[in-house]
């Protein structure tokens, strides 16, 4: 999967949030929050095709975390993103 064209990652008043910006996107009126992990990974994946696992062996990277259970917060990541409709 990847980040659908026109989201981008925002920081407004401290807060990151991802914002519908482009034109395919007219009908998205929702501004979703992230915390600093997930804005990480966010940023980290960019315009690249992921799975969970990548988004797993990327918080093992960034932060001292079992593989597990950053497989089990990535795969819990990617179904949040998919039901808001950000990535494909």
């Amino acid at each position: 999967m990847k980040v659908k064209q026109g989201f981008e990652l925002r920081d407004i008043c401290g807060e990151k949030v991802i914002l519908a910006t482009g034109i395919e996107n007219v009908d998205f009126n929702q501004m979703i929050s992230l915390n600093e992990t997930a804005a990480y990974l966010w940023q980290a994946v960019g315009q690249d095709k992921f799975d969970a696992q990548r988004l797993a062996d990327l918080l093992c990277e960034a932060y001292e975390v079992n593989p597990d259970t950053a497989l089990a917060d990535a795969e819990n990541v990617v179904q949040q993103w998919t039901e808001c409709g950000i990535v494909e």
